[in-house]
């Protein structure tokens, strides 16, 4: 079974941070020499978040994070792109791109600094919902294969689950964005035939069996995102998108 995350509103982030916890509350952090959180047991001194460095239990897919420093979706530039390897001599590339090490070492440093959940930058499921001409895609076998190194790198990092003796493996979720009219390429479709004003491109009517299509396409992405490593996905379903 898969995890579906919505996008956390800070509404819910303080209702996570404030719920009771299963375990004393612990809440002044320091950092030692190689980055990690080292945590100084003072009891409830912190009156806003006194159960930050709790853990808190997501249910059995996700699991039970250590902590709840959650970090949300943003765009880091190092998702990837979808550019066909024939296309590259073109474009005179020095490096394809596809090689998600990179992304990989960047959610990783966060997680050696506490983070216990985070979420990546927006990957399209299908090339209609592309940021960009040939931004970061997850619809093949073949792009599943270049994020397994994002979730191994992360899960090898152990948090330590204070209050409990024990450590929690780092946690990562896919963010599926379907830019619709916010598209800035000509593909872009939308429920009706509009354009955003931030992209100069009008925007495709879906016919119904295209939208039975996309609905397809975000499944296989989810599901490619599951056999990739994810801990869940976040699908992107607010401003316009």
């Amino acid at each position: 079974m898969m995890s579906v995350l919505r996008n956390p509103y800070s509404c819910h982030i303080r209702r996570l941070l404030n719920s009771k916890p299963s375990y004393r509350s612990l809440s002044s952090a320091s950092a030692n020499i190689n980055g990690n959180i080292l945590l100084e047991d003072q009891g409830d001194s912190n009156p806003h978040y006194p159960h930050m460095f709790t853990p808190l239990d997501l249910g059995p897919d996700i699991g039970c994070l250590p902590n709840r420093v959650i970090m949300g979706s943003m765009h880091t530039g190092l998702e990837g792109h979808s550019i066909p390897k024939l296309m590259l001599p073109l474009l005179n590339a020095e490096d394809d791109h596809t090689d998600l090490t990179e992304m990989a070492c960047f959610f990783a440093e966060r997680a050696k600094g506490g983070a216990s959940l985070m979420v990546t930058g927006g990957v399209s499921p299908n090339r209609q919902g592309w940021v960009g001409p040939f931004a970061g895609k997850l619809s093949t076998e073949t792009e599943r294969d270049r994020h397994k190194v994002v979730t191994e790198m992360v899960h090898s990092i152990q948090i330590p689950s204070y209050g409990a003796n024990t450590t929690e493996t780092a946690r990562i979720c896919l963010q599926i964005l379907h830019t619709g009219r916010y598209a800035y390429h000509p593909f872009a479709v939308s429920a009706s035939s509009t354009k955003s004003p931030i992209s100069p491109f009008q925007a495709k009517e879906l016919s119904t069996s295209d939208v039975k299509a996309t609905v397809r396409d975000f499944v296989n992405c989810a599901v490619l995102a599951k056999e990739a490593g994810y801990d869940g996905v976040e699908i992107m379903g607010s401003e316009g998108y």
